[in-house]
């Protein structure tokens, strides 16, 4: 079941479509991946999700309803640009955006104390924003996204101003809301962190959405049938010994094994890659060179993909 999708979203300013009929579908308890390039339109349809701007045309569903004004108290946003008050402590602050999200004062209390104790920052509360750097504003503003339980998370750039092992604690946090029932969009140029977080994609390129899926299913449609084997030396030349048909991409040895990528024909698979190299040498290894995200963005955004795909 859908949580939140979008139906032709299109929104103009002046002469540039910022979005052009744009779908998406983010399913409840998942994890989505808006990607896509600078300028591509991403950040407008985040805010007409929180409805800071509105659509030209098309629809918003949200539950399995049209998208209404009061659902705002049901989203958690944490926009890439920061907006704290720097003047203020950080106690201030976050006491004031949680009652602001609807907490009671005494509420608003026992849920900050609980995340400023987890995240070890109580020594923060009398600080003011202004003292903190980068990543510990952007940690402030991440519970107070958080702190009135939503359904639905929106992350624009999480990690931007982390240290690794901040962004690692902020990872695991993220896969925690999951677990607990949220479903989040996430929109990063991290495609490592794509992979270890997203259920599911929508790749937006030039105000239209080129590619959108489950993560797992569009690796597979991008796969080229290409699989790195490991052998013993030999000599001679490997495509001696090869069908016509199967193309050897890249090749090289140590003093043991031979190290080989080689691209199979649509209707052939590892096993007759074996059967073929078998009474030549003594295989070690064979594994099937999936695509990563990163490879997959540049192909869909610089070659504008084999086709727009779905894939569910």
């Amino acid at each position: 079941m859908d949580l939140f999708s979008a139906h032709d979203v299109t929104k103009q300013y002046a002469n540039h479509k910022a979005l052009d009929k744009v779908s998406i579908n983010v399913a409840e308890g998942h994890i989505f991946g808006l990607l896509g390039p600078n300028g591509a339109g991403k950040t407008t349809l985040i805010r007409i999700i929180n409805q800071i701007i509105a659509p030209d045309e098309g629809e918003l569903q949200f539950m399995g309803r049209k998208l209404q004004p009061d659902d705002i108290a049901l989203i958690g946003y944490l926009p890439e640009e920061r907006g704290l008050y720097k003047k203020m402590t950080v106690g201030e602050q976050a006491m004031y955006l949680a009652q602001l999200k609807g907490l009671s004062y005494q509420e608003a209390q026992r849920r900050l104390k609980y995340w400023f104790e987890k995240f070890e920052i109580k020594s923060w509360w009398t600080k003011k924003v202004e003292e903190l750097s980068k990543g510990m504003q952007q940690k402030i503003q991440f519970l107070v996204t958080i702190i009135h339980e939503p359904k639905l998370l929106i992350f624009d750039e999480p990690f931007s101003g982390f240290d690794p092992i901040n962004a690692n604690q902020l990872k695991e946090e993220i896969l925690a809301q999951k677990e607990k029932g949220a479903t989040i969009i996430f929109s990063t140029h991290n495609m490592s962190s794509v992979e270890e977080l997203c259920d599911d994609i929508a790749l937006i390129d030039r105000s239209k959405v080129v590619l959108s899926g489950s993560v797992r299913n569009i690796k597979k449609t991008f796969k080229t049938n290409t699989f790195g084997i490991s052998f013993n030396t030999f000599d001679g030349p490997l495509q001696s010994i090869l069908p016509a048909e199967y193309q050897v991409l890249s090749e090289n040895a140590d003093a043991d094994h031979r190290h080989v990528q080689i691209k199979l024909p649509s209707d052939a698979t590892s096993n007759d890659l074996i059967k073929v190299l078998l009474p030549h040498v003594t295989i070690y290894a064979v594994n099937e060179k999936i695509p990563n995200m990163n490879d997959i963005f540049i192909q869909a955004v610089t070659q504008q993909a084999p086709s727009t795909i779905t894939q569910y």
